[in-house]
């Protein structure tokens, strides 16, 4: 999640003035100072062209009373509603899944105490993931405890799960076990994805390297078995994040008591109306998928993580009273030889599917061009912010 939230700060889009990554001397000529022309604001972008960019980047585009980056203006009701809870709702909420984080990072250290972390040698890799016994079992049932707690607290009362049967197992003989899935796939829609799948199946999933070392989280992430991309590092005795997940893929195919991995093959968050092109990662080790498809129905402001900042979304959210998720469970996804052959062929199907059985749209953008639409969002606001602080 934190490539996310890089993405969503318009800082983060704009190129270092310190270290741009070249050694060579710059030789222009050096500027005087100037107060009248020492900082140049960006041009305004315009209504029309916001309006354009909203057609053609729809995957990103807000609905909701918030409006869009949840700056929107908004009527007195929704404003008397979110006074309330803001001073109410917000602090109780956040005490509470603050206590929940603790409570199980401490059971997770317990669980943890004296036993050393599975290391994959030269690798960059280290989880917990792989222990056996009254370890595991009570790290995975308190994790899917305190998860689906959380989502409690949050106000998702109700999660409404509808699980489909595996037409596919017809062609296989009955008296034969059905292949266990190596990787569960699923669309982004936001962080609370993760929250969900950790209650429903308490699986893997791929985090950047420094989540290891953050405080709390860090242990958790190596209790579900994240699997770290080492991005600052271009050695070659670092493998590939493809290569270690295709590996836990065909171990958590082959063998029931490993940790199941899951994967956003989106690789960004959308408004969860869309479904983008699907990455081949998952498709790779020729293992059958599960799918799941998310959905949040909302009626004031939306829980999708597109166009809006990491702070200002989590604030909005806890000040919500009631939030609402539907989940989808596609049967088990076995591919054709011709799939495995052609893992982009694996996963446009899969992503076919899902798109027919979710009643999503697809989109041919990508992250590329949501960082097209926050930025100029971002210069499309900066403006009349300034004004309205003026005024004030």
């Amino acid at each position: 999640m934190e490539s996310e939230l890089k993405d969503l700060n318009p800082k983060s889009h704009q190129p270092d003035p310190i270290d741009d990554g070249s050694s060579a001397k710059d030789d222009r000529p050096l500027l005087k100072p100037d107060a009248a022309a020492a900082v140049i604001p960006p041009p305004p972008v315009s209504a029309a062209t916001i309006e354009e960019l909203e057609k053609k980047f729809a995957a990103y585009v807000r609905s909701d009373v918030y409006g869009t980056m949840g700056c929107g203006e908004l009527p007195w009701t929704e404003k008397l509603l979110l006074g309330i809870a803001f001073f109410t709702l917000l602090p109780v909420r956040v005490a509470v899944v603050m206590t929940i984080m603790v409570v199980y990072y401490l059971v997770c250290r317990v669980c943890t105490m004296c036993l050393a972390p599975n290391r994959e040698d030269g690798a960059g890799q280290e989880d917990y993931a792989h222990m056996r016994g009254w370890r595991r079992a009570v790290i995975v049932r308190a994790g899917k405890f305190f998860s689906r707690a959380i989502l409690f607290v949050l106000g998702f009362y109700w999660i409404n799960e509808t699980h489909q049967f595996n037409d596919q197992a017809e062609c296989k003989d009955i008296s034969e076990e059905p292949e266990r899935p190596g990787v569960i796939v699923s669309n982004h829609v936001s962080y609370l994805d993760i929250l969900y799948h950790m209650s429903s199946s308490f699986p893997s999933f791929v985090a950047k390297r420094s989540v290891a070392r953050l405080p709390i989280v860090g242990l958790i992430s190596k209790c579900l078995g994240c699997v770290y991309v080492q991005r600052e590092s271009k050695s070659s005795d670092f493998k590939g994040v493809s290569g270690i997940v295709n590996e836990r893929i065909r171990e958590a195919h082959q063998d029931k008591s490993a940790p199941m991995m899951m994967l956003f093959p989106e690789g960004t968050t959308t408004n969860g109306d869309f479904i983008l092109p699907f990455k081949t990662g998952a498709f790779l080790a020729k293992a059958p998928v599960l799918p799941v498809i998310l959905r949040y129905p909302y009626q004031r402001f939306s829980p999708a993580w597109d166009t809006i900042s990491g702070v200002r979304h989590v604030i909005l959210l806890f000040c919500q009273f009631v939030n609402y998720l539907e989940v989808t469970w596609l049967p088990i996804y076995y591919p054709s030889q011709q799939e495995k052959d052609d893992p982009k062929l694996y996963a446009d199907n899969v992503r076919r599917l899902m798109a027919s059985e979710g009643n999503l749209t697809m989109s041919d953008i990508g992250l590329a061009e949501k960082r097209i639409y926050h930025a100029a969002l971002n210069g499309n606001n900066r403006l009349p912010t300034v004004l309205h602080r003026k005024d004030e």
